[in-house]
C-alpha cells in the first residue's frame, strides 16, 4: 500500500474540528437556534483541559457534557472553548482544547461527529492532538493574557445554584470514562 504523504486522515479530522469551532463560537455569540443543543465528550487527560480535582477524579478518562439550557460565560477561542456548568448543584468552569474533543452530537438534527485517534508519522499511536495537527501545548484559552476572546456569550443563570444541566452524567466508576456511540443518542 501507498504511503500517505499528504496525510489525509490529520486534514479530515483538523477540518471537523473546525465545525465544532465554528458552531460552538455561533452559540457563543447568538445563543443556541431552535431547538439545538450539544452533547460534546472529551478527554480529560488531554493538555490544556482545565476541570476541577473533584470533577477529575469523577471522571478521570472521558467526559460528556451537555450544552442546552443551564450553561454560562461560553468562551470560545481559536484552540478551545470555556464554559460553566454546574454539577450536582455546584457550579464549575471548564477549559477544553479542541483537540481534546472525543465527540460532538446535535440530537435536535441527528448530527454527530466523533473523533477517532490516528497513529502519528512516526508509526506510534498518536492522540487526538497529534491527529488533528492542533498544538495541544498552547495556552489554554483562559491564559492568553493581552487578548480579547474571540467570541464570549450567553449570560450566567441567575441563580448559580439552582443551575444543573438536564442531562447530568451519572457518577462512574474510578477505573475510567465510558464509551459512548452516538447510536446512543438517535432516536428509535
Amino acid at each position: 500500500m501507498a504511503t500517505d504523504h499528504i496525510r489525509y486522515d490529520i486534514l479530515a479530522q483538523e477540518a471537523l474540528r473546525g465545525v465544532v469551532h465554528q458552531v460552538l463560537a455561533d452559540a457563543a455569540k447568538n445563543g443556541l437556534p431552535g431547538d439545538h443543543h450539544f452533547y460534546i465528550s472529551f478527554d480529560t487527560r488531554a493538555d490544556g483541559v482545565r476541570l476541577s480535582t473533584r470533577m477529575l477524579a469523577q471522571y478521570p478518562q472521558e467526559m460528556t457534557i451537555v450544552l442546552q439550557h443551564q450553561f454560562w460565560d461560553l468562551v470560545v477561542t481559536e484552540t478551545g472553548f470555556e464554559v460553566g456548568l454546574s454539577f450536582g448543584g455546584i457550579p464549575e468552569r471548564l477549559i477544553i482544547p479542541f483537540a481534546a474533543v472525543k465527540g460532538f452530537f446535535d440530537p435536535s438534527v441527528q448530527f454527530g461527529l466523533q473523533f477517532e485517534e490516528t497513529s502519528g508519522s512516526s508509526g506510534e499511536a498518536a492522540g487526538d492532538s497529534a491527529a488533528a495537527g492542533i498544538d495541544s501545548s498552547a495556552p489554554a484559552p483562559a491564559e492568553h493574557k493581552g487578548t480579547a476572546p474571540a467570541v464570549a456569550a450567553v449570560p450566567a443563570p441567575a441563580n448559580l445554584e439552582s443551575a444543573k444541566t438536564p442531562a447530568e452524567e451519572p457518577a462512574q466508576p474510578a477505573g475510567g470514562g465510558e464509551v459512548v456511540r452516538l447510536d446512543r443518542f438517535r432516536k428509535k
